[in-house]
């Protein structure tokens, strides 16, 4: 009977200790963006961004990124070395949208 409960125990500890080692894979963020289109989900894989630290955002870029957003008519107001400012008309009147001043235009 000691033997047996010897022998669980020992495997016990053995699965316990191999749990420990298992580190899980984060190869993709996925990200949901709430406009006036609805709920849509953005998947950004890690590989890809890694690449990226040096590049901006650029003003054809942040145009484009507003129009997705629901954006008429839109405008680069402001451009600092963090972030780019736009503006635009909605169906509710004027708007402002900051994005990042990276490459992709994320955002804020």
């Amino acid at each position: 009977m000691l033997k047996s409960f010897t022998a669980a125990g020992l495997a016990l500890a053995i699965a316990a200790g191999t749990a420990g080692f298992a580190v899980p894979a984060a190869a993709q963020d996925v990200e949901l963006r709430i406009g006036p289109d609805g709920v849509r989900p953005v998947i950004r894989d890690d590989r890809e961004m890694r690449g990226m630290r040096g590049h901006r955002c650029g003003q054809r870029e942040a145009r484009a990124a507003a129009r997705d957003a629901g954006l008429r008519d839109p405008e680069i107001v402001r451009v600092t070395d963090r972030r780019v400012v736009v503006e635009g008309m909605t169906r509710r009147g004027p708007e402002r949208i900051t994005f990042a001043n990276m490459r992709g235009c994320p955002e804020m």
